[in-house]
C-alpha cells in the first residue's frame, strides 16, 4: 500500500463521495483482525497506516509494571527505561511489530474494505434518493416472479411488489414495463428495501395528477379516494376556480384523460364526483351514478339516511353493496340508503 494506494483512495473520495478516512479508520480495524488471526491475538495491538504514503506498521500496546505477569500485555520498567528514561510505572509503552510478510495481509485486506465500503456508500446513495420519493409512481420494469412476490428493476436498484399490494387477477409478466406506487422505503443489512403498490389509493391521485394538468398546477384538488383496487375507485375533488369544472377536467374531452387512466389500471372502474362543504350534498354526489331524492344527516352519529327513487335502489347500493360502502369511506359517514317507497312506508308507520 503506497503512493497509488493514496491516489486510488482520492479517486474513490471524488466519485462515490467516501471520505479516505473513513476507509482508513475501517481498514486499521480490519487489520488488526487480520493479525491476531494469522500472528496469535493475545496482543494488545494497534496498526497505523501512514496517510500521506501509505506505510502499514504494526505495534504492540504493553503497559509498564514493577514485575511482569503476563509479556504479551506487560513491559518492566527496567525495559521501558531503556527505550526511553522518562516512562513510569502504568505509563503504555508502544513498540513496534510489524512482520514481514504483513504487505501481502494489508493488500488483501485493503481490497475487502473499500469494495465494502463502496458497497455501502452506494447503499446509501440509493437508499436517500428513494426515500425522498415515498409516495411517488416511478415506471420499472418486471424483473421475476417468485412465491407471489413481484421483483421491478427501477434502474439503479429493484423494488418488490408484495402480494397484499397487487392488483387480484392483475396479470405481472417478466419484462413488461409498469406504473408502481412507492410504499416505503427501508434500511436493512442488505441495503435498502423498496415496497411497491398497485393497490394503494395513492397510486391513482398520483396518476391524476401526471394526467390532469389542473390538478398539477394546484387548480383542481383532489378532496378525497377511496378504491377498491382492480374494480372500482370513487375520487372527491373541487375547484379553487369557479371557471374550472373539476369533474370536465379529470375527466377530459371525449373522457380521454379517465380513459388513459382507466386503461393504466386495467379496467378499473372510476367515478369522479364533486366534494362540496355541504356534507348532505357530498353524501349525495358520492352516490354517483345514482340519483338522490333526499339526505337526512345526524351530526351526532355521523350517519346519514339517504332515500334514492325506488328503480336505483340497486344501482346506489351497488353490486355486493360496493357502491355505497365506496361512497361511506370517501365521505367518512355511515350512510343507510333506502327507496322512497321503504322511507314512505316509515314515515306513514
Amino acid at each position: 500500500m503506497k503512493a497509488e494506494f493514496i491516489q486510488a483512495l482520492e479517486e474513490i473520495e471524488k466519485e462515490k463521495g467516501i471520505s479516505k478516512d473513513i476507509i482508513f479508520d475501517a481498514l486499521e480495524s480490519a487489520l488488526i483482525s487480520g493479525y491476531k488471526k494469522n500472528f496469535g491475538s493475545s496482543q494488545n495491538v494497534e496498526v497505523e497506516i501512514d496517510r500521506t504514503t501509505g506505510s502499514v506498521k504494526v505495534y504492540s500496546n504493553k503497559t509498564i509494571v514493577e514485575d511482569v505477569s503476563d509479556e504479551f500485555l506487560e513491559i518492566s520498567l527496567d525495559e521501558a527505561k531503556e527505550i526511553d528514561s522518562k516512562y513510569e510505572v502504568d505509563d503504555i509503552v508502544k513498540i513496534e511489530i510489524t512482520p514481514k510478510n504483513f504487505g501481502r495481509i494489508a493488500a488483501q485486506t485493503s481490497k475487502q474494505v473499500v469494495m465494502q465500503k463502496i458497497k455501502e456508500a452506494e447503499r446509501e446513495v440509493i437508499y436517500e434518493e428513494f426515500v425522498n420519493r415515498e409516495n411517488e409512481i416511478v415506471t420499472g420494469m418486471i424483473q421475476r416472479v417468485s412465491k407471489n412476490m413481484v421483483y421491478i428493476d427501477l434502474g439503479k436498484t429493484e423494488g418488490v411488489l408484495p402480494p397484499s399490494e397487487q392488483i387480484e387477477n392483475e396479470n405481472y409478466e417478466q419484462g413488461g414495463r409498469i406504473k408502481v406506487y412507492i410504499l416505503e422505503v427501508k434500511k436493512t443489512t442488505k441495503g435498502p428495501q423498496i415496497i411497491l403498490s398497485r393497490s394503494h389509493p395513492g397510486l391513482v391521485k398520483r396518476l391524476f395528477e401526471l394526467e390532469v394538468p389542473e390538478i398539477h398546477d394546484g387548480v383542481v384538488d383532489i378532496y378525497a379516494i377511496s378504491r377498491e383496487a382492480g374494480s372500482r375507485t370513487k375520487l372527491a375533488v373541487y375547484s379553487k376556480d369557479d371557471n374550472v369544472d373539476p369533474v370536465g377536467a379529470c375527466v377530459g374531452f371525449k373522457g380521454s384523460r379517465v380513459k388513459a387512466i382507466v386503461e393504466e389500471l386495467n379496467g378499473e372502474k372510476i367515478d369522479i364526483v364533486v366534494w362540496s362543504k355541504n356534507v348532505d350534498e357530498f353524501i349525495s354526489n358520492s352516490l354517483s351514478p345514482s340519483q338522490v331524492l333526499k339526505v337526512e344527516i345526524d351530526e351526532r352519529e355521523k350517519s346519514a339516511l339517504v332515500v334514492v327513487p325506488d328503480f336505483q335502489l340497486s344501482l346506489a347500493i351497488g353490486k355486493e353493496g360496493q357502491n355505497a360502502r365506496l361512497a361511506a369511506k370517501l365521505t367518512n359517514w355511515k350512510i343507510d340508503i333506502k327507496s322512497e317507497s321503504q322511507y314512505k312506508e316509515e314515515i306513514g308507520e
